[in-house]
């Protein structure tokens, strides 16, 4: 055992950096939304403003066809992790196949057999989580169709109570939309996971770039800036 894990080193520690740039990222950006301004409370409170408004009108045709949009969305990638899975499934019944391709690519450092199939199997994993989380979201976004066409309108003279609950019909999108962010960070991470093919290192260092361009896109990006000009913070 101690052999074996010796002649691995660099690929556990490659693993373990990995795990800590996928799990350490996410608690970080769920702290830092509390705290500092980000894409996800942006997000919240363009959404707490949607259902404010939602709740004033008697027809909400426009409402339910947005949630639909966003339903859409979340299905296409959920159909689309399944083909990979099912994708991967097959490569791990290929290994010999797949270990032939690669052989003669350069820079690619050669694998065992057992060393393949667990990279693969991390990938299952990784996909297996996304799909998890993409169906989550979008029953969420099932409760959230049905809790904004369930709710009454909220006259002008009851502003705390429309308030109340435009807040539990926002926090339910935030809810969904959090867990579609989480998948979509999992399809990020996929690609670092792929450079382990290559080299452990490259693997180490694919994971560090990927939390880097994660980072900027939600907390530095142009786009986080065009929603704090535009987004009414009275």
């Amino acid at each position: 055992m101690l052999n074996f894990i010796a002649d691995h080193t660099l690929n556990f520690l490659a693993l373990f950096w990995f795990l800590l740039c996928f799990k350490g990222y996410t608690i970080y950006a769920r702290r830092q939304a509390k705290r500092v301004e980000c894409l996800a409370s942006a997000m919240h409170q363009a959404r707490y403003e949607w259902m404010y408004e939602l709740l004033h009108r008697e027809i909400r045709v426009a409402d339910n066809t947005a949630i639909a949009n966003l339903e859409r969305g979340v299905s296409f990638f959920a159909s689309t992790t399944m083909l990979i899975l099912a994708g991967l499934m097959t490569i791990l019944g290929s290994t010999e196949k797949a270990l032939g391709l690669v052989a003669d690519m350069p820079f690619v450092v050669q694998a065992t057999r057992a060393e393949w199939e667990v990279k693969i199997v991390l990938l299952i994993f990784v996909f297996v989580y996304a799909f998890f989380k993409f169906t989550w979201s979008l029953r969420q976004y099932g409760f959230v169709s049905v809790m904004a066409g369930g709710a009454k309108v909220f006259p002008d003279e009851l502003p705390e109570e429309r308030r109340q609950k435009a807040l539990q019909l926002a926090e339910m999108a935030s809810m969904a939309a959090n867990n579609f962010n989480m998948g979509l960070r999992t399809y990020y991470f996929s690609i670092a996971v792929l450079s382990w093919f290559v080299h452990p290192i490259l693997f180490m260092l694919c994971s560090g770039a990927i939390v880097f361009i994660l980072y900027r896109r939600e907390f530095k990006s142009s786009t986080l800036k065009t929603l704090l000009k535009t987004s009414d913070r009275s």
